[in-house]
């Protein structure tokens, strides 16, 4: 089956501007993905999809393709990026090129292992239509996540039977990750939760972490900094 790697960076980050070009340990953010997806040998192809010239620039040095700068109705905060992966799919459709799985690899989620992308793909099987990444949370609706109904007053957000008195001891519950998406082509158009079968691959909260303030940046280069030393022995 024909795979194509698709990564979205838009050139406006309003909790860390410049984010996807800003240097971590050396090399520009959105250059870890570009390599972890080229490196795999799973892909035909690596798109990327940006609506900023210099991004689209730094992509293209690192081996990405970049067939065109995104339209700006598709490059505001409130567009769901599957949106823009569509456009692009779309696109390159049009042009001749016909692929059976797409992966959207995030471009702030620097810290995932290529074994993590294989390994995400090995959940879209005959049964399943689209593979999510993420991790176990410390946060629990069952347990100490509330919501504040209309006239103030806060209860669990999610009920059960009886009260989970440790987060322990409460359903395990997934925070999404947004590392790695994986699609059949068939269901892409869907998006995400129109869709009816949706896997989850876990990784570990080390390999979890999405760049979207400084503080986020701080962590990722502490732990990058450990795993780079790990892998250099």
């Amino acid at each position: 089956m024909k795979k194509v790697c698709t990564i979205c960076a838009r050139g406006e980050s309003k909790g860390l501007p410049g984010k996807n070009i800003k240097h971590l340990l050396g090399k520009p953010l959105i250059g870890y993905s570009i390599e972890q997806a080229l490196h795999s040998g799973l892909f035909e192809k690596v798109y990327v999809s940006t609506d900023n010239p210099e991004i689209a620039k730094v992509a293209e040095t690192y081996g990405a393709i970049v067939p065109f700068l995104r339209p700006d109705e598709l490059s505001q905060d409130e567009t769901p990026k599957v949106d823009a992966i569509n456009h692009l799919i779309d696109i390159v459709e049009l042009n001749g090129e016909f692929y059976d799985i797409i992966v959207d690899l995030d471009a702030t989620s620097p810290l995932r292992d290529i074994d993590d992308i294989i390994r995400t793909l090995s959940y879209l099987d005959d049964t399943t239509d689209v593979v999510i990444t993420g991790y176990k949370s410390n946060k629990n609706p069952y347990f100490n996540m509330v919501e504040v109904d209309n006239i103030g007053f806060a209860s669990l957000s999610k009920k059960a039977d009886k009260l989970f008195h440790t987060r322990q001891s409460s359903p395990i519950v997934y925070a999404m990750n947004a590392s790695i998406y994986a699609w059949k082509r068939a269901n892409l158009k869907q998006g995400l939760w129109y869709n009816k079968n949706i896997r989850i691959y876990e990784m570990p909260l080390e390999r979890s972490i999405d760049i979207d303030t400084p503080i986020d940046w701080k962590l990722v280069e502490i732990l990058m900094c450990e795993k780079l030393r790990c892998i250099n022995g």
